[in-house]
C-alpha cells in the first residue's frame, strides 16, 4: 500500500512519519488515478479522527501531483514486533492495549469509519519520552468510509485474512461489527501466541477456516475469556459494540491492576509495581568485545541482548516506527528527508541502516607486504647483476 519514510517538518521543526503511495509510474492513466484518489480518500478518512489513541493525520502533500501522506510519527514498537520477541502479552496488558485500541474506534465509528484493517501489526505502543507505554492504532490504507462509495470494488476482499470477521471472509461488506472481531482475532493472538485460526502460507485455505468460525481453543485468555469469546461471535449482531467492548476490557485491566477504567483508558502501559513491561525497556549496553546475538527471519534488524528474559528473543530496534529512511528526492521546500550519511537501502522493519561493515585490514596489509617482498626480490636481482659484471 505504499512506502512510509522518516522526514522533518522545516515550518514546524517536527520529525513526521511520510507516506509515499505506491508509484503511478509506467502505470495507465486510469490506475494512476485510481490510486492517487485512493491516497487522498486514505487522507481525508484518518483526518476525520482524532484521539489520542490514534496515529493523526497532518496533511497531505502534493509533489508532481503524487500525492504523500504527512503523519504523526510515533517512535514505537508494534504489538506483531514485540509478539515476536515475546510470544504472548499478559491478561492484563493485553486488556489494557485493547481497551485503549477500543475507545479510538469508538470515534472512529462515530465518524462512519471502519478500519478493516485491525491486526497487531498496526498497533504500536510507544517506546520513548513520556509517552511510552501510549498505544496507538494506525494505518487506515484500507478503511472505508460509510458515505464514501466511489471507489468500492464488489467482489474484492482487502485486509488480512488471519483477522478476517467470518462474514468478511465470506465475502460480505466490513461494517463497525467486522473490526469489533478483529479486534478480539488481535487479543486472542497477544494471549495465545496466534491467530484463532492458526497461520497458513495458503491465504485461500486460511480463508476458507475463517468462514467456517471455528476457532482454536482458548487456553491462556484467564479473566478475558468471557468477553473473548463475546468479541468472536460468529453472528456480527450477536457482538458487542466497539463501547462495550472497550469498557468489558477496561474493567479487566482495572481489576488486575487495582486501579479505575478511566486510567487504564487515559493511562500507559506498566506492570503491576508500575515499572515499564521488559519488552518496552531501552537495552543495556553490550560488555566490550561481546558480540551481541542477532536474529534475521527475514532480513530484519538484529537484535539486542540485555533486558530479554530467558527463553525471549531479542527485540527489534525501537528506532523509528517508520518503515524506511533513505532519502528520496522530493520538490517541497518544508519536507526533508535524513540520508544518515549512507547510501545502501535501508532496513524496512524499523528504518534503520544497516551498519556499514569495518573495514578490512587484512588486504592492507598483505598489499603491503607484496610491495615489500617485491623490493626484496628486485635488490637481490641487482646484487647478483653487479657479481656477474665483475
Amino acid at each position: 500500500m505504499g512506502t512510509v519514510w522518516l522526514a522533518r517538518d522545516q515550518l514546524l521543526d517536527r520529525e513526521v512519519a511520510v507516506k509515499q503511495v505506491v508509484s503511478t509510474e509506467g502505470l495507465s492513466e486510469d490506475t494512476a488515478d485510481t490510486i492517487r484518489q485512493r491516497a487522498m480518500r486514505e487522507g481525508r478518512i484518518a483526518a476525520r479522527l482524532s484521539h489520542r489513541n490514534a496515529i493523526a493525520m497532518h496533511d497531505v502533500a502534493l509533489d508532481s501531483g503524487e500525492p504523500w501522506l504527512v503523519m504523526e510519527y510515533l517512535p514505537s514498537r508494534s504489538v506483531a514486533q514485540i509478539l515476536h520477541a515475546t510470544g504472548t502479552i499478559d491478561v492484563a496488558q493485553s486488556a489494557q492495549i485493547g481497551a485503549q485500541v477500543a475507545d479510538a474506534m469508538v470515534d472512529a465509528h462515530a465518524a462512519g469509519i471502519i478500519h478493516r484493517d485491525i491486526k497487531p501489526g498496526n498497533i504500536l505502543i510507544a517506546s520513548t519520552g513520556r509517552n511510552a507505554g501510549l498505544v496507538k492504532i494506525t494505518d487506515f490504507g484500507i478503511s472505508h468510509a460509510k458515505d464514501d462509495v466511489s471507489l468500492t470494488q464488489t467482489g474484492i476482499v482487502t485486509g488480512t485474512p488471519a483477522y478476517f470477521a467470518p462474514e468478511v471472509a465470506r465475502g460480505q461488506l466490513p461494517s463497525e461489527a467486522s473490526d469489533v472481531y478483529s479486534l478480539g482475532a488481535t487479543i486472542y493472538t497477544m494471549l495465545e501466541g496466534l491467530p484463532p485460526f492458526g497461520v497458513d502460507e495458503n491465504s485461500l485455505a486460511l480463508l476458507h477456516k475463517v468462514a467456517r468460525a471455528k476457532i482454536n481453543p482458548i487456553t491462556k485468555a484467564g479473566a478475558l475469556e468471557p468477553i473473548l469469546r463475546k468479541l468472536l461471535e460468529p453472528a456480527p449482531a450477536r457482538r458487542p459494540t466497539m463501547a462495550q467492548a472497550r469498557d468489558e476490557l477496561a474493567a479487566v485491566a482495572a481489576a488486575a491492576t487495582h486501579t479505575s477504567k478511566d486510567q487504564i483508558l487515559t493511562g500507559v502501559l506498566t506492570k503491576k509495581d508500575g515499572a515499564l513491561p521488559i519488552w518496552m525497556q531501552k537495552p543495556r549496553p553490550q560488555a566490550a568485545g561481546k558480540a551481541s546475538p542477532t536474529r534475521n527471519p527475514s532480513g530484519t534488524q538484529p537484535g539486542t541482548a540485555g533486558t530479554a528474559p530467558s527463553g525471549t528473543r531479542p527485540l527489534p530496534s525501537t528506532a523509528q516506527s517508520t518503515h524506511a529512511a533513505y532519502a528520496p528526492t522530493m520538490s517541497s521546500d518544508r519536507l526533508r528527508f535524513p540520508t544518515h550519511g549512507h547510501t545502501g537501502m535501508p532496513n524496512r522493519m524499523t528504518g534503520a541502516f544497516p551498519e556499514p561493515r569495518p573495514q578490512q585490514q587484512s588486504s592492507t596489509t598483505a598489499l603491503a607486504l607484496s610491495v615489500f617482498a617485491f623490493f626484496v626480490v628486485l635488490a637481490g636481482v641487482a646484487i647478483l647483476l653487479i657479481a656477474l659484471l665483475k
